[in-house]
Parts: structure tokens; C-alpha cells; sequence
């Protein structure tokens, strides 16, 4: 795994050709550019490690869903909100052969030369656009400078689009629930949507209250959109849901309209979710894979008057409130543990991994997030960030992630 720069000469114009031509309407968090100067280079090798890694954990949790899905009694230790949890039971038609099963496994080199995985985005992964098109404008402005190397990609775009394809109907309609209030959520949705409609299929963007359902089947009710539609594509969460008003998202979770997810991913959304995994196993379903790349994770109680723990919210996304001292200033750590004692059941501990910097060729140094997606339980692509800092939150930057092949 290498860092390759982007050419100083040519940054300027990849950084605009991402915001204008690939969808990366955000490069921007507060005062902190977020596009990175560097590509992340991985070997076939480390590739081919990593995609077997997560496949591996992809079907242990493919199983411990659907056991769960139907053992909603085993879930209780998760502590999901008690909105969401009601509606579980709801899910009892729940068909994997039906639905598109989207996942991104975050990696992490750490120093004792392996991989550390910190947790799985089950509900609703993002970074399409930025994992398909940013290596494009990569290779092209990195190869000038960098003949003798041969970078290759995983197209994580064509795939995805291709598996809600298989699905449904030819020239269906599309809906893409997201919030629409926000450019970074639409830019997702809009790269999909675009790739489909070049297909001939019809896409309708809207929020999560624009639609309704009748016989478990959705139905659009925007303006000029009336219509019934054949696969909802879900970008808004789950835990943002329940909190709608009036009451128009419990559809979700009885739905036979195909989906991307279904509501089943809560139950490996939540950083809990290992918390039950030896009452699981008791039952047959094996985490080994699991166990073995993930650091050892207990409940906040337990971790009281032990070193090496980190606090994580069991629903935070983007590494938010994750209580790494280093990488969190005074106020905002205090804060963390404040509410960490206020709320224990909303977080849990986790021993903390050292990661291991990738450098540059100037001898900046970078910690790495690598995720690794599945769809249908099948590798399929890449999106990575980069910080200064161990923690991987809103202000670290996308980096674009190529194979080198091997020069055989």
C-alpha cells in the first residue's frame, strides 16, 4: 500500500473535473479541503487479501441477519431505538433473493502489519461516484508521471447499477429516497440515477415521505410522479426515520418492493451488533472471520478501570463522537465521555487499534480508512479517506484507491 500524488501541475484540474464532471458536488468540510492530493495504491496482493477478508465477513453477517430477522428476541441487547424496534416483527416476509444487499466494510492497516476492521455500513454506504470516477481522473493525471506502473480499478458503479438491473423490470421506475435538503446525499443519488436513466430507466428523486404504500407495495406521490414503483433506493438512514412526522415510514419494513437496503441491515448497522455475537454462535452461526479482524468490543460498563478502550456511538456514522483522545480537542472529549456516562446503552467500548500511517514521498504521513464494499455478497469496489489524524471523520479526504498490477 502506497501513497502516489497527484501532479502539482495537474491537481488544480482533477480537482475541478471531480466538482463538475464526476459528481463531487462537496470537496469542501467547513475550512478543510476534501479532496486529496495522493492516490492509494494497493498491490494485487493486498487486493486480493482484502476482497477475500471481506467476503468472508460479509457471509457471517448475511447470516447472523437473517437469523436474527427471525429471532427479533436475540436482538434485544442491540438496544435499538425503541421506534425501529416495534417495527421489526414486520419483516418477517423478508426475502434476500428480492432485494439488493449493499454493504462497505471499513479496513485499516495497523502496525503489527495486518488489517483491522473497525465496523461494517450495512444501512447505507455512500462514496459511489468517488469510487468509480475519481480513480478515472487519477489514472489520467497520474500516468504521465508514472509510466512504468499499471493502475487498474474495480468499476463499484457498473456493478451496483447492474445488480438493481437483475432485479427488476426493463425500463422500470426507480425511486431515490433521500434527504433532500442536502447536496452530498442528492450527488449520490444523482450518479446512480443518471447511470439508469442512460439504461432507459425512469428515476424519481424525492424524500423519504414521498412515498406510500398500499398492499406492501410503493407507490410515488410526488407531483407528476404518481406512479407505482418497482425498486426504492434508500440514502436516508434508518434511525432518521423513525423520527418523520406524521408516521409514513413503517412501510418500509413489510415492503415486497424491491430495495436497496431493506430495513433488515439495522441489525448489523449498529456498533452493538458484536455484542451479541457468542450468544450467536451458541446458535450456530459462525463470526470467526469476524472475530478476528474486528477489535475486541464490550459494553461500556464493562470497560470501566481497563486501558486501551475507546468509546464509539452505537449509531454514529462518518466518526463522529468516537472518543480517540489524540484526534479530539479537550472540549470536545470531555463531552464525549460526559455523554458517554449519560447514555452508556447508546455506546460501546472498544479496544483501540494503533494504525499504521501510510507516507508520502515527502515523508507526510496519513492514517488510511479503506472500505471495502460487497453487493449480493460479492466484493465489488473500493472507496477510501485519508486524515492526519487516527480518526477517520467529516474532515479527513476522499483518495481515490487503484490496483497496481504486478509486473510480470
Amino acid at each position: 500500500m502506497r501513497l502516489v500524488k497527484i501532479p502539482e501541475e495537474k491537481y488544480d484540474e482533477y480537482r475541478l473535473n471531480l466538482m463538475f464532471d464526476c459528481y463531487k458536488w462537496d470537496p469542501q468540510f467547513l475550512d478543510n479541503n476534501t479532496v486529496a492530493k495522493h492516490a492509494l495504491v494497493i498491490t494485487e496482493e493486498e487486493h486480493e487479501e482484502i476482497k477475500r477478508i471481506t467476503e468472508a465477513i460479509d457471509k457471517e453477517t448475511i447470516k447472523a441477519e437473517n437469523f436474527l430477522n427471525k429471532n427479533l428476541h436475540m436482538a434485544k441487547p442491540l438496544a435499538l431505538p425503541k421506534k425501529i424496534y416495534s417495527e421489526l416483527k414486520k419483516m418477517e416476509n423478508y426475502n434476500p433473493e428480492k432485494h439488493v444487499r449493499l454493504m462497505r466494510y471499513d479496513f485499516h492497516p495497523v502496525v503489527d502489519g495486518n488489517f483491522a476492521v473497525s465496523e461494517v455500513n450495512s444501512d447505507v454506504p455512500g462514496g459511489f461516484a468517488e469510487s468509480t470516477l475519481m480513480p478515472q481522473e487519477a489514472i489520467k493525471a497520474i500516468i504521465e508521471n508514472d509510466e512504468k506502473s499499471k493502475f487498474s480499478f474495480i468499476n463499484f458503479g457498473d456493478i451496483l447499477v447492474k445488480s438493481i438491473k437483475e432485479k427488476i423490470k426493463e425500463n422500470g421506475t426507480v425511486f431515490f429516497v433521500h434527504c433532500t435538503c442536502y447536496s452530498d446525499d442528492r450527488q449520490v443519488m444523482q450518479y446512480l440515477g443518471d447511470k439508469l436513466k442512460k439504461d432507459g430507466y425512469k428515476v424519481i428523486y424525492g424524500a423519504a415521505d414521498h412515498l406510500r404504500f398500499k398492499d406492501k407495495k410503493a407507490y410515488s406521490i410526488l407531483s407528476g410522479n404518481e406512479c407505482e414503483v418497482d425498486a426504492i433506493f434508500r440514502f436516508t438512514p434508518l434511525e432518521w426515520l423513525k423520527d418523520m412526522k406524521p408516521k409514513f415510514w413503517d412501510g418500509y419494513f413489510d415492503t415486497i418492493t424491491t430495495s436497496c437496503n431493506h430495513p433488515v441491515a439495522i441489525f448489523a448497522q449498529t456498533k452493538r451488533f458484536p455484542l451479541i455475537w457468542n450468544k450467536l454462535e451458541k446458535e450456530g452461526i459462525s463470526l470467526e472471520n469476524w472475530k478476528k479482524y474486528l477489535p475486541e468490543t464490550i459494553e461500556v460498563k464493562k470497560a470501566k478501570g481497563k486501558d486501551g478502550f475507546i468509546f464509539k456511538p452505537a449509531c454514529g456514522r462518518v466518526g463522529e463522537k468516537i472518543s480517540i483522545q489524540e484526534a479530539c480537542s479537550k472540549d470536545e472529549y470531555k463531552e464525549i465521555l460526559k455523554d458517554v456516562k449519560r447514555h452508556p446503552k447508546e455506546y460501546l467500548a472498544q479496544k483501540k487499534f494503533i494504525s499504521k500511517p501510510v507516507t508520502d514521498e515527502e515523508g507526510n504521513e496519513y492514517h488510511v480508512c479503506l472500505g471495502s464494499y460487497t453487493v449480493n455478497g460479492n466484493h465489488s469496489g473500493y472507496y477510501a479517506r485519508v486524515s492526519n489524524l487516527p480518526r477517520i471523520d467529516s474532515n479527513a479526504a476522499d483518495i481515490p484507491v487503484l490496483i497496481e498490477r504486478s509486473q510480470k
